[in-house]
């Protein structure tokens, strides 16, 4: 008989407390090793979305063992939040949209890039699987883009993404950057959860591919592609929101109806009004009579 969420959760939360884990998240990190060999390697390494730091000190504990000299070793950890130091971990606390942060990652490397980039990043959970699974797609997206600026050629990436019908529309998107794409879900991962892990490995960008920070909302996009000379990133299509709600009415909130001279709202039909509707016959049928009359009268014709 197979182990229910709650059982798994439970087990992995004892284990994380007898060996020393801040979280049982750290499972999740050694189960992906096992299956795809992400630290075979790897000196460098960038943990984006750190705190509280379970899959830094899976970092440090894994790349440092068995190395004559540890000095070799780079380990990165990256938050918006301050978090308990970590032996052999460098800690920096910014925003992984911003460029200065992914400057900070490339000046503390010196001349060389990351081999490996991990993000257990997720937003707090609303419940409804539609925006839930939307906000963590757009902070896959961030950690992606930071990831393009710090990660050397053939590195890997590893992000958390919650499953649903547009899962494949990412798999598209990280299959342009990396050569192999892959999606596992841990045995450590509850089986009730939405969540699962992308792995990419074999980081290749398109050739004349540009690293950017863009966001759409609040740069001048057009401004940014013309300065880059790569028709790649010229081909990218920027998301722009049209409209300013300081002039213009908002769809998600409400107002009051304009009134007239008279303080009163003046009705007007529609321009056009829909020709033949489906439910027209069901208006007429419950002027006349009820539905459930009607729907005895219809069986006994069709008798």
């Amino acid at each position: 008989m197979g182990k229910t969420s709650k059982d798994k959760r439970d087990i992995y939360y004892r284990l994380a407390k007898e060996e020393g884990w801040r979280a049982r998240s750290a499972f999740k990190l050694l189960q992906i090793d096992e299956t795809f060999k992400i630290f075979d390697g790897v000196t460098r390494a960038v943990d984006l979305c750190a705190a509280p730091g379970s899959w830094s000190q899976v970092l440090s504990r894994r790349l440092y063992e068995g190395r004559a000299e540890s000095s070799d070793v780079n380990i990165i950890a990256v938050d918006l939040q301050a978090m308990a130091a970590l032996p052999g971990v460098t800690q920096i606390q910014g925003d992984i949209t911003k460029l200065s942060t992914a400057q900070a990652i490339i000046n503390h490397f010196g001349e060389k890039k990351a081999e490996l980039v991990v993000c257990d990043g997720a937003p707090d959970v609303t419940g409804l699987h539609d925006i839930d699974e939307y906000i963590q797609s757009q902070l896959l997206l961030a950690a992606l883009s930071i990831t393009t600026h710090v990660l050397m050629p053939g590195g890997t990436f590893v992000a958390k993404i919650f499953r649903g019908k547009d899962t494949t529309l990412l798999y598209s998107q990280l299959d342009i950057f990396f050569d192999s794409v892959s999606i596992t879900k841990p045995q450590s991962s509850r089986n009730s959860s939405l969540e699962a892990f992308v792995v990419c490995k074999q980081y290749n960008p398109p050739e004349g591919f540009v690293p950017q920070m863009i966001n759409p909302m609040i740069d001048d996009v057009k401004i940014l592609m013309e300065e880059t000379e790569s028709e790649v990133n010229k081909e990218l299509i920027p998301f722009i929101v049209s409209g300013d709600l300081r002039y213009n009415y908002d769809s998600d909130m409400s107002y009051s109806l304009p009134a007239n001279e008279v303080g009163q709202y003046e009705w007007k039909d529609a321009v056009q009004k829909p020709i033949c509707p489906p439910y027209e016959d069901i208006i007429e049928m419950t002027k006349t009579m009820s539905l459930k009359n009607s729907a005895i009268v219809k069986q006994n014709k069709e008798l």
